[in-house]
């Protein structure tokens, strides 16, 4: 019989993948949302071409089917890559796709006025995007962006069906050995709230502090 200490040490090292997983794929996550949010936006149509392409693909496919196929059809390709950075990949493409969207449109949603103003005062384009438009984008963004991290620590449930021993996997084999559904999964959707409550507070503070001074 499997001790309440030996299971709830097998949860904690899932954790830690989860949480490793979980880091990596929301710095992914953030980079291509950036990238592709401005390539959506440029001038040149090859750029909004390849940006429309990795919406459209990442956001109208399944993240578990994603996940399958870098894991198992990559290596018939002759590319072998390890569970971490499958897992990693899979969740920052996928979700990178519906921050790019994000991006864009908080972009998008910036008073004209205050892009008309930048030009008056014969700011390069560069600067007017830093001191001007991003600012006032990325508080219209922080919401969604915080929505979708929660939702990102969600997906990192299924990197267990590509071998990955995160939260989710040691709780399905720890309820395969001791059969105690109830008092695994239990803890499993304590451990999952622990994890996503202090994001949610985090947005939220980071919100008020970039609100501050704003009318």
């Amino acid at each position: 019989m499997v001790s309440n200490i030996a299971i709830f040490n097998s949860l904690l090292k899932g954790l830690a993948v989860t949480l490793q997983v979980l880091g990596y794929s929301v710095v992914l996550a953030l980079g291509l949302s950036f990238i592709f949010g401005f390539l959506s936006l440029s001038k040149w149509k090859i750029a909004k071409i390849v940006s429309h392409l990795y919406i459209e693909i990442f956001r109208g496919t399944s993240l578990l089917v994603q996940l399958f196929w870098l894991y198992f059809s990559l290596p018939i390709l002759g590319i072998q890559l390890p569970a971490m950075l499958v897992g990693v990949l899979g969740l920052g493409l996928n979700y990178g796709a519906y921050g790019a969207v994000v991006v864009k449109t908080s972009i998008q949603a910036v008073p004209k006025g205050q892009f008309e103003a930048s030009v008056a005062l014969n700011m390069s384009p560069f600067r007017r995007m830093r001191s001007v438009i991003l600012p006032q984008a990325f508080l219209i963004m922080l919401p969604t962006f915080s929505n979708l991290t929660i939702e990102l620590l969600k997906g990192t449930s299924l990197v267990s069906l590509v071998t990955l021993s995160d939260l989710t996997f040691q709780a399905m084999a720890l309820r395969s050995a001791t059969m105690e559904t109830v008092k695994i999964f239990t803890i499993l959707l304590i451990l999952y709230f622990i994890v996503a409550y202090p994001i949610t507070l985090a947005f939220r503070w980071l919100e008020k502090k970039l609100s501050v001074g704003r009318g």
